[in-house]
């Protein structure tokens, strides 16, 4: 176990942000001393989502000054880091390959431990950029390829109580704003739009609160928002309707299956504390739904700041942080991986959908 300050550079390519962040950790409080993140929103909007392909080259094409511009701001010059992190799964296979080779390279040039994150725990660490939160907490990670509730004992140790078993909540929204012609991202589009709608004008269905358990659905709620956008004109009014129809619906999913979750692990800890990161904790009526469930329940409320809910440098520096704490650290042989469960024993042994040669889904 490493003691004092550990200051360490993280890098973030799992998807189609670019991201590199110097963060130290001492005492068990993070201080972000630089980031630096760089969107591909222009590069992929012709295509209606992301392209492996481009992302992997235009990460490629980044992340040297990015790292130069995160190193200089934080001032801490090469022989005052600790180690160097970098996303190793899950993510599109040639974005992670070109994050995790260029922290082997600074690895291997400047003497360095190398820390191989899972890109679900920087998200799942991410809240404790901000405040310091205790383990242990239940996790809800939302984003646009993840939802699942995960009982975070401490670093590393991580076991799923509950996931979707089709698509994600963040995947729902962007297919939602690909369904209804909105500009710009998924996520934030819909919620802009949902602004001027009526969150009970259009009927749409709430999978799997009927049955008992954590697991959720999401793939139901995408078709009948089809159904929904086809059925009459789609005028602006209408689409402001569907847009808050739609994301009252995914918010009544995901705060009640929390409540749900918050009792089932009442008993496990005295610390009382619900967290929920990820690109879709950015949304701030989910947001203010689940602080509002959390302290009926009882529970302390944690979420990051906007700039850490969705893909960041910060994130996975902390996470190296901590795992270097504790003496974790990886070789320069260390695979990058598209699939990488938080829960591996879980996720093999009772797996929630497909798998495959590439290992089990997350």
């Amino acid at each position: 176990m490493m003691q004092g300050a550990v200051t360490v550079l993280g890098i973030e390519t799992s998807c189609d942000e670019t991201a590199a962040a110097v963060v130290r950790l001492e005492n068990g409080r993070a201080e972000v001393l630089s980031e630096h993140v760089a969107s591909q929103t222009e590069e992929h909007a012709l295509y209606g989502g992301v392209v492996p392909e481009i992302a992997a080259r235009a990460h490629v094409e980044r992340l040297d000054s990015l790292v130069r511009m995160a190193m200089d701001d934080a001032g801490v010059g090469w022989s005052g880091l600790s180690g160097v992190a970098a996303t190793a799964g899950p993510g599109l296979i040639g974005g992670v390959m070109a994050g995790l080779s260029t922290a082997k390279a600074i690895s291997l040039a400047r003497g360095l431990p190398l820390i191989a994150v899972n890109h679900l725990e920087g998200h799942a660490l991410s809240p404790r950029l901000g405040d310091a939160v205790p383990f242990p907490y239940l996790l809800l990670l939302v984003s646009g390829g993840h939802c699942q509730f995960v009982w975070v004992e401490d670093v590393g140790r991580y076991q799923r109580l509950g996931s979707t078993i089709d698509d994600a909540a963040g995947e729902a929204f962007d297919k939602t704003a690909k369904l209804l012609g909105l500009p710009g991202q998924g996520g934030p589009a819909v919620e802009r739009e949902a602004l001027s709608g009526h969150a009970s004008e259009v009927d749409l269905p709430r999978p799997l609160l009927d049955r008992p358990g954590l697991d959720m659905s999401f793939s139901g709620l995408k078709t009948a928002v089809r159904r929904a956008a086809e059925e009459r004109p789609l005028t602006a009014q209408r689409r402001a309707d569907i847009s808050a129809s739609f994301q009252n619906a995914v918010s009544d999913i995901l705060a009640k299956k929390s409540a749900r979750a918050m009792e089932l692990v009442a008993d496990r800890s005295e610390h009382h504390t619900f967290v929920v990161a990820g690109g879709v904790a950015a949304n701030s009526a989910l947001r203010a739904r689940l602080e509002a469930e959390a302290r009926r329940t009882g529970f302390h409320f944690f979420a990051p700041p906007l700039r850490w809910c969705t893909d960041n440098g910060a994130m996975i520096a902390l996470a190296g942080a901590e795992r270097l704490r504790l003496g974790l650290i990886d070789g320069l042989d260390t695979p990058a991986r598209a699939r990488w469960p938080l829960d591996e024993a879980s996720a093999t042994a009772a797996p929630i959908y497909g798998g495959g040669k590439k290992g089990a889904k997350a």
